[in-house]
């Protein structure tokens, strides 16, 4: 069975505001549709992935800002953190777990550990080691991303 995940749905208060912002992270504009004053979407994918994010008017009922641990995986951590803040994008400081290199729960710009005693340290993965580096930011209602450095995926990825 081939299974890929296409779309995520992010709600949001201000359809504009969240266009705006996505525009100006660098993501790709896919649609912006209207069918009606009750129904908009917008959906924008991320540069280089396969998987997009669809917001709007009518599109779901959960809270605005509601989700958390969208995984953005790059391959330099220091590059991309550069780029998003160079484009406005508010970052966490680059950072890697002292408790091991995977995730713990990660939120985005308060980020709360579960399920460890995990302590984050300023700056990469001292050995860059892949899955160990992140940088965090959220959009303006506050759903959560997460870049994540990885250089050489794990096998079977």
């Amino acid at each position: 069975m081939d299974l890929k995940l296409e779309v995520i749905v992010l709600p949001v208060s201000d359809v504009d505001r969240a266009r705006s912002f996505y525009e100006a992270a660098g993501f790709r504009m896919d649609a912006d549709h209207a069918a009606n004053d009750d129904y908009r979407v917008v959906q924008f994918t991320p540069p280089g992935s396969e998987c997009a994010v669809i917001f709007g008017k009518g599109v779901t009922s959960a809270e605005p800002g509601s989700v958390r641990g969208l995984y953005l995986i790059v391959p330099d951590i220091e590059k991309a953190h550069a780029e998003l803040s160079g484009r406005g994008v508010e970052m966490s400081e680059v950072f890697h777990d002292a408790g091991g290199i995977f995730q713990h729960g990660h939120g985005a710009q308060g980020v709360t550990y579960q399920g460890g005693e995990a302590e984050r340290v300023p700056g990469p993965h001292p050995d860059r080691a892949d899955y160990g580096s992140y940088a965090t930011f959220n959009d303006p209602d506050g759903n959560g991303w997460v870049l994540q450095e990885v250089r050489k995926r794990a096998p079977g990825r």
